[in-house]
């Protein structure tokens, strides 16, 4: 019986793991800043903030849109977007997106 039980583990946690992304994840804990995006435009460093959140893998909200991103930081020409993301155990997510510009 026990070793049912432990099959029926590996399997699970082989099923959790295995999915593929386009980033790299945990299957107990994420935690991880990526880049998204780099243009030409430079000069002054404004930073604008978009979030989302998610709840029990189940409900999601929030807009982590470029253009929520710089309307918060007040960026007309962005240079830089990067991506922040956060997850414990696929229940509680936490995900924010940074523009950079002038």
């Amino acid at each position: 019986m026990k070793k049912i039980l432990y099959a029926g583990l590996l399997a699970g946690f082989g099923i959790m793991s295995g999915c593929a992304s386009p980033f790299p994840m945990g299957a107990l804990y994420t935690e991880l800043k990526l880049p998204v995006a780099a243009t030409a435009n430079g000069g002054e460093r404004k930073h604008g903030v978009a979030e989302c959140k998610s709840v029990l893998g189940l409900v999601a909200t929030g807009d982590c849109s470029i253009e929520t991103a710089k309307k918060n930081g007040g960026i007309s020409k962005v240079s830089t977007v990067d991506w922040e993301g956060k997850n414990i155990l696929g229940l509680f997510g936490e995900y924010k997106l940074h523009v950079y510009g002038e």
